[in-house]
């Protein structure tokens, strides 16, 4: 398990039913998230404010959501804000209608800064306490999943029926807490926690901190590889009894793997996680390693359902952007999503730099998590989507073009600061309405394709900037299928320059880019000027044309930019 040395959770509630099947409250989240991660500190409007929208930010955020005015969403996790910036951002908020308000706030230093508090308290915002030792990229998807599951209706949490077939994580956790006697956290293969049952007293050190997210002791981690916990997880199906261990202060568990089983009973089957139950102040149930084994059938459906088929959602936003083959019913995705059918929207299309071809599709995925979350926090109505190695944001209702410009120009600056990511964008504005937006994402398309060895500088540009660059790229593509559209002359010039170790056609392009001005081509190559003229004039004889010539110029600008464009590599799909 992931786990590190911290303080002992508190008694958390079993999550209650909420009020309706598409919304959560803010009481139900806190419940369900655990007091090991978060504590309330300030509810100025209450706890059973909702929430169904949430964004992670940091200060810079704040500043662009400030300046463009965007909607809020109902949620915020503060990451790395400032007192000060809180403070400037929560007195911004307090000027709006309360219904343009967010409902809540999350921060690691919500109980260290009175201002913060007190700037909080005043825009009638709750602030919410998150363990200093909790990781964000451990609670935003834990947040998600829990808005996601909001969404999608929930079940009776009591329900003892383990084949339920509308059953989440989160629920079967629930289920086999009851049903097994004990507290449950479900793994993925990476020992990172997807979903967990209420805490009580007895929770043990170990378990707290596996819901916080962080690594684990290793005085513990070769505990348990001595026991051979982690090979018998690998190797089998089988209900591991993990015993007490007195001096380390963890409790007894019981672990079972979750395994994607396959037809082809000679391959090992591929390990999805583990299912642990840390018992409490009472012994298991009598049957709790029936409960786990059959947990792990249903865990092992749910995680590869998750892995191999994109959400209901996902689906109908990656045909929104064309993708998938087939048309789209825009009024039935509009209502789905919650999209306006018409007005106008930007379309901005990001992928990798040329440079960066070694980044994988599973990597940008993780990008594209990362674009969405800047996306919900710049445009409340955003969708977000990846279609192989390039990921695409539609902004509905966008304030101004300039705004849209600025934004994406600073989510490129801030991948390439914090993570290291060199991206480019393209983007299309204004789109009409949702039915050109797949077109849109056509035209980004050819943007991304047609510069991407020669991007403009701050690599974010626009298709009416990019329309020249495209339309000659796409004009010298076609030009460059057909051989018999290559004039052969140019042949002679580049066998005479490889001959004689001249540079008779680097000399040819300088006086063209100079538009015939010899003394300024000249400057450039650092030769006299009559050094250059005789150069050209040699083109000339060698090739058989005249540079003089609009005709002939145009042809032969042509026939080089072919042939640069013919030793650049292609970009990565």
């Amino acid at each position: 398990m992931s786990v590190t040395p911290g303080n002992r959770s508190r008694t958390a509630e079993p999550a209650a039913p909420s009020p309706s099947t598409e919304t959560i409250t803010l009481r139900e989240l806190l419940r369900a998230l655990d007091t090991a991660v978060v504590e309330l500190v300030d509810a100025p409007a209450g706890e059973e404010v909702v929430v169904s929208s949430v964004a992670l930010v940091d200060s810079s955020d704040l500043t662009v959501e400030t300046e463009s005015q965007s909607p809020m969403q109902d949620l915020y996790l503060h990451v790395g804000v400032t007192d000060d910036d809180a403070v400037r951002w929560f007195d911004d908020v307090s000027g709006r209608a309360r219904d343009h308000r967010p409902h809540a706030v999350m921060s690691k230093t919500a109980r260290e800064s009175s201002d913060v508090r007190a700037a909080a308290h005043r825009a009638g915002v709750a602030l919410v306490a998150v363990h200093p030792k909790a990781r964000w990229d451990h609670v935003f998807p834990l947040v998600q999943r829990m808005l996601d599951r909001s969404r999608r209706g929930r079940g009776a949490p009591a329900d003892p029926d383990l084949l339920a077939t509308d059953t989440d994580l989160f629920g079967l956790a629930q289920i086999v807490a009851q049903n097994a006697g004990g507290m449950v956290s479900i793994e993925d293969a990476q020992s990172k926690v997807l979903a967990y049952s209420a805490s009580d007293e007895a929770a043990d050190e170990l378990r707290a901190l596996s819901i916080l997210g962080r690594e684990g002791p290793r005085d513990y981690l070769r505990a348990l590889q001595k026991l051979g916990v982690f090979d018998r997880l690998r190797e089998s199906d089988e209900v591991i009894d993990v015993p007490a261990h007195d001096e380390l202060a963890t409790k007894r568990r019981l672990v079972v793997s979750i395994r994607q089983s396959t037809a082809d009973t000679s391959t090992t089957p591929r390990l999805l996680g583990s299912i642990w139950v840390q018992q409490g102040d009472t012994p298991f149930n009598p049957d709790a390693v029936d409960v786990l084994r059959g947990a792990s059938a249903i865990a092992a459906r749910i995680i590869s359902r998750s892995l191999n088929a994109p959400s209901t959602e996902g689906l109908l936003i990656q045909r929104l952007f064309g993708a998938r083959g087939g048309g789209v019913d825009v009024p039935s995705v509009a209502s789905a999503l919650n999209l306006p059918v018409t007005g106008p929207a930007a379309v901005v299309g990001f992928a990798p730099t040329v440079s960066e071809t070694s980044t994988t599709n599973d990597e940008f995925a993780g990008m594209g998590s990362m674009l969405r979350l800047h996306a919900s926090s710049f445009s409340r109505d955003s969708v977000a989507t990846v279609i192989g190695n390039r990921a695409y944001v539609l902004l509905p209702r966008y304030k101004s073009a300039t705004s849209v410009a600025a934004w994406t120009r600073l989510l490129v600056d801030q991948f390439e600061a914090k993570r290291s990511i060199v991206l480019r964008a393209a983007i299309a504005i204004p789109v009409p309405d949702l039915a050109q937006v797949a077109g849109a994402r056509t035209e980004v398309d050819r943007v991304l394709d047609g510069t991407a060895s020669s991007f403009p500088e701050g690599r974010v540009t626009t298709l009416a900037e990019s329309r020249t660059a495209v339309l000659l790229g796409e004009i010298l593509d076609l030009v460059g299928e057909h051989p018999e559209l290559h004039d052969p002359r140019l042949d002679a010039l580049f066998d005479y320059d490889r001959k004689h170790g001249s540079n008779l056609c680097e000399s040819a392009e300088t006086y063209l880019a100079e538009h015939g001005d010899v003394r300024n081509a000249a400057a450039t190559l650092r030769v006299h000027p009559n050094t250059l003229r005789y150069r050209i004039r040699r083109v000339e004889e060698i090739i058989g044309i005249g540079l003089q010539d609009a005709s002939d110029r145009l042809l032969f600008e042509l026939q080089l930019a072919m042939r640069r464009r013919a030793t650049v590599p292609n970009p990565p799909d």
